[in-house]
């Protein structure tokens, strides 16, 4: 089989020994006789499961005692409405628009409530997360909610800002997991699985236990936080199988030293990367440094009537979804955990050898 490394934003690489270990376990897991896809969610075989993924994620991200976690469905854009009907209970809400996904999760939000568009960077195309001392939030208002990691537009936050009080709500689709975070700053922690985490069909969220009695009433049991945490996700069948798939890669993750250790190695990846389009004329990333994401690069052919040749260049040497979203248009490496170092640098060296070949050829 021909070696491929895959940049997709999502659905996202996984680990190969997370694949090869699914593969092992497909059709009998651990002596049952069945698939985990055909398991009762309330047997004792899934149980196991659940319990485990959750303990290994609570250790990977050191979650206080006071936060649930919760396994959902309907991915971040559910999330995006389901988080107003959990806590705006006739308040408002500050958003900060930072990217395409945080701007749609405030048109997801506008229809249960007042939401207030407390800072953007829209004006400047996206290329920066606005200084907190320009967030015009409200004291009064139920949470503050951005995106940490636009996936679209390659800005990630580094900083977490002070709201003086007021929840912070952050969706970390994209990033979880691939830096520490202190989970105590947070509100509430809210990502689909697809991008770090596992298949898609999941969405974990990590909620504060004082914030689960503040819904609304016409809030469906379904996607009422308070409910589906006495009832340890399963007011409804989960989706089981992709939560066995995140449990294996959360031991993938602890057995690569955790969190602290897979950040070492996303810093050296993105590195890589952005140290080559940082020197070359021949390609551009317009994030300013100080922003620029370590999941999602997005960068652009100064020529773009070479883009085209790029990705068929780039397909036979075995790099595939490297096309930019429709949105912005270019190019877009997403370098999630389970991207090995050797397919950043096996991009980096086609990237050099397209240039060469196209600069001489000029």
């Amino acid at each position: 089989m021909k070696k491929i490394f895959n940049f997709s934003a999502g659905p996202a690489v996984l680990p190969k020994p997370v694949l090869e270990r699914a593969q092992q376990e497909m059709l009998d897991w651990h002596g049952s006789g069945m698939s985990v896809m055909e398991m009762s969610h309330r047997g004792k075989e899934f149980t196991y499961i659940l319990e485990k993924t959750e303990a290994d994620f609570r250790q990977l991200l050191n979650i206080p005692a006071n936060y649930k976690v919760l396994f959902l469905q309907g991915g971040a854009i559910g999330e995006n409405a389901i988080i107003p009907m959990n806590l705006l209970n006739g308040k408002s809400a500050d958003y900060v628009v930072t990217g395409a996904w945080s701007k749609r999760s405030v048109e997801d939000a506008k229809a249960y409530g007042h939401i207030h568009v407390a800072a953007s960077a829209e004006n400047s195309g996206f290329t920066h997360v606005p200084a907190f001392s320009q967030w015009k939030l409200n004291p009064d208002a139920a949470y503050v909610h951005y995106c940490t990691n636009e996936t679209i537009n390659g800005v990630e936050f580094i900083d977490v800002p002070d709201t003086h009080g007021v929840p912070i709500v952050a969706d970390m689709s994209s990033h979880i997991l691939s830096r520490p975070i202190d989970v105590s700053q947070y509100g509430v922690i809210y990502g689909g699985a697809q991008k770090n985490i596992g298949p898609a069909g999941l969405c974990l969220v990590i909620v504060r236990e004082d914030l689960l009695a503040q819904a609304s009433p016409l809030t469906p049991a379904v996607f009422h936080w308070k409910t589906q945490a006495e009832h340890q996700s399963m007011i409804n069948t989960p989706p089981t199988y992709s939560i066995y798939i995140a449990g294996l890669v959360f031991e993938w993750l602890l057995a690569q030293g955790g969190v602290a250790a897979i950040e070492q190695a996303n810093i050296a990846k993105a590195s890589l990367l952005y140290d080559y389009l940082d020197q070359t004329d021949f390609y551009e990333n317009k994030i300013e440094k100080a922003y620029r994401s370590r999941m999602n690069i997005p960068f652009s052919l100064r020529d773009e009537a070479l883009n085209d040749a790029f990705l068929k260049a780039a397909e036979e040497a075995g790099l595939l979804q490297l096309k930019g979203h429709r949105s912005v248009g270019g190019m877009r490496a997403s370098m999630y955990n389970a991207m090995p170092i050797e397919g950043v640098q096996a991009l980096v060296t086609m990237m050099q050898s397209f240039a060469e070949k196209h600069t001489k050829s000029l």
